[in-house]
């Protein structure tokens, strides 16, 4: 068979392994503390976390988006975005109520509609009519793109500083189905007694 040098093991711990030198690589240099590189190599995680962070600040602020908002059936209908109840002091897209939200930083008094009061009932009775007026209110905002349209009467604001506004899809007014399904009563100059 001719000279073949006998097999040898030689005795390695597990750390050998785990070396490069181990498998005949041969070891690198790094490159020295001043250079580019080494001061690079600090900015991977703030690579990663400054677009996150836009992102998450832009999502925050306008909401992500509807389905429909790409695929819309009326072509007027050009606002968008994702509403949840208002909870805390910072408010910038959300429901107060079933007639009351926030959009995009602006508190908006429903104008064609009344609903029941959640905050201040006057009965169990209101208090409840006014959570299912307030999710109904939610899951038509969220259902599509709809329209901000201005207050029939020329008012802008209401006394509370709260603009007036009537919100429409496909040109109907997103309030009139409250008022269809029990939720809420056309505006008429004053608040009803719900009990």
């Amino acid at each position: 068979m001719g000279n073949l040098p006998p097999f040898r093991r030689t005795k390695r711990t597990r750390r050998d392994w785990a070396r490069p030198a181990a498998y005949g690589v041969p070891k690198r240099r790094r490159a020295g503390g001043d250079g580019w590189l080494a001061a690079a190599r600090g900015l991977g995680p703030i690579l990663v976390a400054a677009p996150l962070a836009a992102f998450t600040a832009v999502w925050l602020l306008s909401g992500p988006p509807t389905a429909e908002a790409g695929s819309r059936a009326n072509g007027s209908d050009s606002e968008s975005a994702y509403f949840s109840r208002c909870v805390g002091p910072v408010r910038v897209t959300c429901v107060i109520d079933g007639d009351t939200i926030w959009y995009r930083g602006e508190k908006i008094r429903i104008a064609d509609i009344n609903t029941p009061e959640v905050s201040d009932p006057d009965c169990d009775y209101e208090r409840r009519l006014g959570e299912r007026a307030t999710a109904r209110m939610t899951a038509l905002l969220n259902d599509g793109a709809f329209s901000i349209e201005p207050n029939p009467d020329g008012r802008d604001t209401d006394k509370y500083h709260r603009k007036l506004r009537i919100l429409t899809r496909n040109g109907r007014s997103l309030g009139d189905t409250l008022v269809r399904e029990g939720l809420a009563e056309e505006w008429q100059g004053f608040r009803r007694d719900w009990c």
